[in-house]
C-alpha cells in the first residue's frame, strides 16, 4: 500500500494550492467564554500518541491518484475546525473516528484554522501530526476578515467566534476534486463506523443531510421582526422546515458550488446586521437557506445537547434509540467537567477518547 505521511501531503498541497496555503501569524489574544478550558502549547508532549490504525482487508486500496492523495475517490472526507481552545475535543473526535471505522487509512481530515488564532496553523499541524503520525490531513487557514463584518452578536460569546462560520466556506476552501464532505464539530465522539454516514444518499437536489427534529418549535429560532415581515418569512413558503443541528452534516460540495450557497448565507447575515431577525450565531442562516430541503438522517448520528443549553451547563441524558455519535453541543464540555471533578454521566462516554496528558483532576 502506498501511504503518504502528513508532512509530505501537506508540502505537496501547499505547492499546488498556494491560495489556501498555510501561513504563520503572530499570536493574537482571542477571548471566549470563561467555561472553556485553555491548554498550554509547547508543540509537543501535550497528548499521548494514538495507536496506529490499519485498514481491514475489505477496504479499497489507496493507490497513487495523480499527485494528489486528496483527490482519491476512495477517501472519506471529514472537515473540522482547529481551535486551540477546543483542541482537546478535536483530538478526541479524530481518535474516535479512527478507532471505530473499518477503513481508518481511507479517512482524510480537512482542518480549518483561523488566521487570528492564538496558535498559528503550522504549530497546530505539528501537534495533530504528533498525535496521529499516519493521519491523512491538510490544514487550511480561514481568513476571519471574510466573515467578521457579517457577524452579529448572539446569546453566547463563543457562538460569535468567526471560526464557527467556516463551515459555510468549505466549498470555497477545499479542493474542487472534493465533491462531498462530512462536517463535524469539535465536541463530538463517533462510536460507529463513519463509513455508514458517508454512504448516505442525498436524494433529488438536496445539498445537506442531517438529523432533523420536527417536534421542536421552529418559530423560536427567529424574531418577530422576521415572522411579521412577509418578504422574509416567505422563504419558507411551500416548505415544512424542521430544526437541524449544523454540528453534524453530510455536504454535497458540488451542489453547494452550483447553488452558490455561501453567498445566500451571507445575504441573510447582512439582513441580520440591519434587522435582527435571529439571535443564535451561525445556525439560523443555514435554517433559512436549507430549512425544508434537508435529507433527514437517523437521529442516532447526532445525540446532541449533551452540554446543556446555550446558557446553562447542565446534565442531560441520551435520547431514546441507538447511538452512533455523541455531541456535547451547549455550554458544557466534557473535558471541562471532568477536570473539575464534576462530570455528568454521559461525560464518561467521552473520556476513553481523551488523549490529553495533563487533566486537572483524575478522571
Amino acid at each position: 500500500m502506498f501511504f503518504l505521511r502528513p508532512a509530505f501531503v501537506l508540502s505537496l498541497c501547499l505547492f499546488l494550492f498556494p491560495v489556501i496555503a498555510i501561513r504563520s501569524y503572530p499570536p493574537t489574544k482571542v477571548s471566549y467564554d470563561a467555561d472553556i478550558t485553555s491548554i498550554g502549547f509547547d508543540k509537543s508532549g501535550q497528548f499521548f500518541e494514538a495507536p496506529e490504525h490499519q485498514n481491514g482487508f475489505q477496504c479499497p486500496v489507496l493507490s497513487e491518484y495523480g499527485l494528489l492523495l486528496v483527490c482519491n475517490p476512495s477517501l472519506v472526507h471529514i472537515a473540522m475546525t482547529l481551535d486551540p481552545d477546543y483542541l482537546r475535543g478535536t483530538i478526541a473526535a479524530v481518535y474516535s473516528v479512527l478507532n471505530n471505522t473499518s477503513c481508518p487509512q481511507n479517512i482524510f481530515f480537512h482542518f480549518i484554522a483561523s488566521d487570528s488564532s492564538s496558535v498559528n496553523a503550522n504549530d497546530l499541524t505539528q501537534i495533530v501530526g504528533s498525535v496521529f503520525p499516519s493521519l491523512n490531513l491538510k490544514v487550511y487557514v480561514f481568513r476571519e476578515e471574510v466573515v467578521s463584518d457579517l457577524i452579529s452578536s448572539s446569546i453566547r460569546r463563543a457562538l460569535d467566534n468567526p471560526l464557527n462560520y467556516a463551515r459555510s466556506y468549505l466549498a470555497d476552501m477545499l479542493e474542487p476534486c472534493v465533491k462531498r464532505v462530512i462536517y463535524l464539530d469539535s465536541d463530538v465522539v463517533v462510536v460507529d463506523d463513519i463509513q455508514k454516514l458517508w454512504r448516505i444518499s442525498l436524494t433529488g437536489s438536496r445539498t445537506i443531510g442531517a438529523p432533523q427534529y420536527c417536534h421542536v418549535n421552529f418559530t423560536k429560532y427567529f424574531t418577530n421582526e422576521f415572522w411579521f415581515n412577509i418578504e422574509f418569512s416567505r422563504v419558507f413558503e411551500g416548505k415544512t422546515p424542521c430544526y437541524f443541528n449544523t454540528g453534524v452534516m453530510v455536504m454535497d460540495l458540488e451542489r453547494w458550488r452550483e447553488g452558490d450557497y455561501t453567498r445566500k448565507i451571507e445575504k441573510w447575515m447582512r439582513i441580520q446586521k440591519e434587522k435582527k431577525i435571529y439571535q443564535l450565531g451561525s445556525l439560523p442562516p443555514f435554517l433559512l437557506v436549507f430549512g425544508g430541503d434537508i435529507e433527514g438522517i437517523d437521529h442516532r448520528w447526532n445525540q446532541h445537547g449533551l452540554g446543556g443549553d446555550n446558557l446553562v451547563d447542565s446534565c442531560r441524558s441520551l435520547h431514546p434509540g441507538g447511538t452512533s455519535l455523541l455531541h456535547w453541543s451547549g455550554k458544557g464540555k466534557p473535558w471541562t467537567r471532568l477536570d473539575a471533578n464534576n462530570p455528568c454521566p454521559v461525560d464518561h462516554l467521552w473520556a476513553p477518547y481523551d488523549l490529553y496528558k495533563f487533566p486537572k483532576q483524575s478522571q
